[in-house]
């Protein structure tokens, strides 16, 4: 399973929807994750991969993480997988 699925299927299992409703374009907003939901997945994220998320909690707008969209989280995942390997 590639980075890309399973962070949407991570995603997915939160918003409960199915990973078909969750396009790269979604916020997290548009699919209903809270603040809580959001760090719920990025535990979530950081289990399946083995990496540590660089995000605060407390202040999402001052963290290193780009959660403004299914596809920039993706991508920051993909980084700290390459990063780490």
């Amino acid at each position: 399973m590639s980075v890309k699925d399973k962070v949407i299927e991570i995603i997915a299992e939160q918003a409960v929807l199915e990973p078909s409703d969750v396009t790269l374009e979604s916020t997290l907003d548009s699919l209903g994750i809270d603040s809580l939901g959001l760090v719920e997945s990025i535990f979530a994220i950081e289990e399946a991969f083995d990496i540590q998320v660089p995000f605060n909690a407390n202040d999402p707008s001052e963290s290193d993480f780009d959660i403004s969209s299914v596809a920039t989280i993706i991508k920051g995942i993909e980084t700290l997988v390459a990063e780490q390997a």
